[in-house]
Order: structure tokens, then sequence, then C-alpha cells
């Protein structure tokens, strides 16, 4: 998979992608990350990537031409399966929308800033919004690394155990059940008996059960769905 990042601070998003799993998967070349500086397609010397929106109203909008060039470049070079612009106004993202990126090859990830970008952005380059929750962050930066985040990690060969992706919270809208490990007892409190039994239909069946009990618990939302 390659992931391609449109950003006015790449500074900012960086380094998410210099640690941890996300690092080990770049390094086995299982992914690769490029981020492009909205800056170096400026209108003129000055870096200029922004304006006053029409009508009035506080905030700098990005420009249309200086993404245009961005996506355009990239866009002759290779083919792109999605074109994902990460806003607060937008559906959220879940599981089965990293699930669906994941199996992708090529993707671009614009992301916004000041008071966002020219529609006309929106309306000839974007195929998929993305919000990360409803609120409002300085840009779209941290966004974008929660995304890549949540889609490299699906990437096969990207986790030690390939299983342990499958068994994650919202997979089945479903969140996890209770985890334990050593020692079986820690100031009283004591690791359920069936988890130390061997019995594993009957520890996948009480894993079962408790994640529905947590789920209707913090998020019955989730067992409407």
């Amino acid at each position: 998979m390659r992931i391609d990042i449109i950003t006015v601070s790449p500074e900012l998003i960086k380094s998410p992608f210099e640690f941890s799993i996300i690092k080990r998967a770049i390094d086995k070349n299982l992914v690769e990350v490029h981020f492009h500086d909205l800056r170096t397609y400026a209108l003129n010397e000055y870096g200029k990537i922004d304006d006053y929106q029409f009508g009035g109203g506080a905030g700098m909008v990005l420009m249309i031409e200086p993404i245009d060039k961005c996506i355009s470049k990239l866009t002759s070079e290779r083919t792109y399966d999605e074109i994902i612009y990460m806003t607060p106004d937008a559906p959220t993202l879940n599981q089965q929308t990293a699930n669906t990126l994941s199996l992708q090859e090529n993707i671009i990830i614009l992301c916004g800033h000041y008071k966002g970008v020219d529609q006309r952005v929106r309306d000839l380059f974007i195929t998929k919004e993305i919000s990360i929750g409803d609120y409002v962050l300085s840009g779209g930066e941290l966004g974008a690394a929660v995304l890549c985040d949540t889609i490299i990690r699906l990437i096969p060969g990207v986790l030690g155990d390939e299983t342990s992706a499958l068994t994650d919270s919202f997979q089945d809208n479903l969140l996890s059940p209770p985890v334990y490990t050593r020692p079986s007892e820690y100031k009283g409190l004591k690791v359920p008996d069936i988890l130390l039994s061997g019995n594993f239909p009957k520890i996948e069946e009480w894993r079962n059960e408790k994640a529905f009990e947590h789920t209707k618990k913090i998020r019955p939302d989730l067992l409407e769905d």
C-alpha cells in the first residue's frame, strides 16, 4: 500500500510514523507513506496557499490552485483508489471504513487547515471525507495520523499475530472483553478461573458473553446496528 499525505505542516505529522508498529510496517516495505508540503505548490515566492473567504467571515481558506497542482501531479504518476479529505463535517471514522481502506493499493489523504478548503476541491477531487470525532482540531494532520494507524495495522504481516486485529473492539460491533496477564492474583483480585482452565471453547464463550455485557453497558448504540 502507498499513502500520500498532503499537508500544510508535514513536520507535525511525521513523528507518529517513526515509531512502533507503523515504523516496522514501513521498514518491512508493507506500506509506503509520503508527505507532501502544500507550500511547495504555493502561488508565489511567499508561500501563499490560502486566502480570505468570499462573503466575509473569520478564518482563512486553503485555495484550490495549490491543491489542484499537488493532486494532479500525484494522479499523473499512478492511479489512486481514494482521495480522502480529513474534516470534522464528515462521516465519522469507524472500523468498517478502516477495514475497507486497508484493502486499497494507493490513497491520498488531504489534511484540512484553517477554515478548511475551497469547496471546489471537495467537488472536483475528493472521493471520501472522514472525521475522527465531533470536535475541531487545528488541522487535519492528527486525524490523518489516526486514520493511517487504523489502516496500516490491518495490513497482513504488520501485526505479529494477524488474528489480533480480528478480535479488536468494533470488528463485529462489540467492544473487546476484559483481558488479563500474570500474576494470576494481585492485591486480592484474581483472574477468572475460566481463563486458567485450558477449555478454549468455554473461554471463547466467556469472552463473547463479556464482550456483549461490556458493549451493552458502555456503547448500547452498537447493538442497535
